[in-house]
């Protein structure tokens, strides 16, 4: 029999347990199904329908969770599709663009919208995992960083545009006169400490789904 025929019986049993390296396996066993015809072992779980999805979701798991059980072999096999300059590039991108549109709705609603902070993280943290297809922690790392770096630009760029919507100074203007200094004071006065907060849920999303996802196909040996 194989493997699929094998799953189809596997998927309903109750003695089926997953193995991050072997897929769907019998917890009997602890091995991968290798029975012909019927399973004496077999007992059917009701509660599961006649085609089940298997027990690894469709759109796969996050490598943060499942890379640690893998085998050598399949390390390196996802280590070299791994891209950490388009990351990079796709995660900056994603960060201004984030940056850009929380200072619009900022401006427009005359509010800081804090939520715009969670938008930005999971956009990053999104784009980072598409170009970077990345397993190993630094993806996470760049993935928090930028959406934390998105978050700061965008509370920037709010002040600047409250500024120049003031009728105060240009954009050409305020842009000219700021320095390192100017920008830390101004994001010091805006500052609020319900910022952290979004800030943290932003920087933990930029990292939770820096990750590629790993499907039954990956964990399998």
């Amino acid at each position: 029999m194989t493997r699929e025929e094998h799953l189809h019986w596997c998927n309903r049993c109750m003695n089926r347990t997953l193995n991050l390296q072997k897929g769907l396996i019998c917890s009997l066993t602890d091995e991968i199904a290798k029975f012909e015809g019927d399973c004496k072992d077999f007992k059917v779980d009701e509660t599961v329908p006649e085609e089940p999805a298997s027990l690894i979701p469709e759109d796969g798991i996050s490598a943060a969770e499942g890379v640690e059980h893998l085998p050598e072999r399949k390390l390196q096999e996802l280590r070299s599709d791994q891209q950490l300059m388009p990351a990079i590039i796709a995660g900056s991108g994603a960060a201004l663009v984030g940056a850009l549109a929380w200072a619009m709705v900022t401006v427009a609603t005359g509010y800081q919208i804090g939520y715009m902070a969670i938008a930005v993280g999971a956009a990053v943290g999104f784009a980072v995992r598409v170009a970077g297809k990345g397993i190993d922690p630094i993806f996470g790392y760049l993935g928090s960083g930028l959406a934390l770096l998105g978050c700061v630009l965008g509370n920037l760029f709010s002040i600047i545009g409250f500024i120049t919507g003031s009728g105060e100074a240009s954009y050409s203007e305020t842009l000219s006169i700021l320095d390192v200094s100017l920008i830390i004071e101004l994001l010091r006065l805006n500052f609020s400490p319900i910022d952290l907060l979004f800030y943290g849920i932003a920087g933990y999303e930029g990292y939770k789904f820096a990750f590629r996802t790993l499907t039954e196909e990956d964990l399998a040996m």
